[in-house]
């Protein structure tokens, strides 16, 4: 019996030990895979997924079709870059510059972006759904088709944007600024949150989902165009910027 004992009491320490080595093998194998794969040139379909490539300068580059989810470009300067069909799903962008970008269909879901800049770029089918956008600057971008849904993107900016078919529904746009911004069809505002949002000069007319409530908290003037089945407040409360 005490012989049987020894032999499983050997066999277990045998099989841990086996065990251990291999999760230490395995370890060793994901770090030198890691930082292989971040390591990789900007090219396109690079795969820099959870890689840290902050405060670089990677603008006018071809990174189309990339894999850079969880990954880490906070204050990379990305101006020029195409980025076209990219996933920056729970990305890290905060203060990024993607001003001049060609960023089709590219999808920045749950990214965290604030304070980033969009400036003059193509973000046509782009997602930003469930993103952190505060102080995020789309002045003059192209936004056809874009999906803003259940983000935050409170004081943003879409001055002289080109925007049709978006979606903004259940998102906080609160104090974002619309002024000169062209909306050329239909935006969807269900349930957005609209405190001082500014649309002065700005035609609403092919909007929809927005309920009096939402207008009566914007910032407008009379140059403001409204759907039919809304009317413009008495008084527009737009308060200190």
């Amino acid at each position: 019996m005490r012989s049987s004992n020894s032999y499983l009491a050997l066999k277990k320490i045998a099989l841990m030990m086996l065990a251990f080595m291999t999760w230490q093998f395995s370890g060793f194998y994901f770090i030198e895979e890691a930082y292989a794969r971040c390591s990789s040139k900007p090219v396109q379909s690079v795969n820099w997924a959870g890689c840290r490539k902050r405060n670089l300068i990677l603008s006018g580059l071809d990174l189309r079709n990339g894999n850079f989810r969880q990954a880490d470009f906070a204050s990379t300067d990305m101006r020029e870059t195409k980025i076209d069909g990219a996933n920056f799903v729970k990305a890290v962008l905060i203060r990024a510059v993607f001003d001049n970008a060609s960023a089709r269909k590219t999808v920045f879901e749950k990214a965290v972006g604030t304070r980033s800049s969009f400036r003059n770029s193509d973000l046509s089918g782009a997602v930003f759904r469930k993103s952190e956008l505060l102080r995020v600057d789309f002045s003059g971008s192209i936004l056809t088709g874009v999906d803003f849904s259940k983000s935050n993107a409170g004081r943003a900016l879409f001055d002289g944007a080109r925007m049709e078919n978006n979606n903004f529904s259940f998102a906080n746009i609160a104090r974002a600024d619309f002024r000169k911004a062209v909306m050329i069809g239909r935006t969807e505002f269900k349930g957005a949150y609209l405190f001082q949002t500014r649309f002065e000069g700005v035609d609403l007319t092919k909007s929809v989902g927005l309920q009096q409530w939402q207008i009566n908290m914007t910032c407008g003037d009379q140059a403001t165009l409204l759907p039919e089945n809304l009317k413009k407040p008495t008084l527009w409360h737009c308060g200190i910027q």
